[in-house]
């Protein structure tokens, strides 16, 4: 995770921040991961993530739009988690 947000510009201690106090959250059914989405600076992001008790560990983060996630919900691919 930290190399992946390195490349592609992403600060890790917001990355953090977006993990634990983001209100957004989802489940995504396709690959049954959780998913918190958060603004890191002006970049809308999603960021899958695995949760073991009092443990999250960050998948990989990606930037995407708000339209992508509306239709996510639409077709059920994310659901309320």
């Amino acid at each position: 995770m930290k190399h992946r947000a390195k490349l592609r510009g992403f600060e890790f201690s917001k990355i953090e921040n977006i993990l634990r106090h983001s209100a957004e959250k989802y489940l995504d059914t396709a690959t049954k991961r959780l998913i918190v989405v958060g603004k890191h600076d002006d970049i809308l992001v999603i960021i899958p993530y695995e949760k073991h008790e009092n443990e999250i560990t960050p998948i990989t983060i990606h930037a995407t739009i708000r339209q992508q996630i509306k239709f996510r919900l639409k077709t059920g691919r994310f659901i309320y988690g």
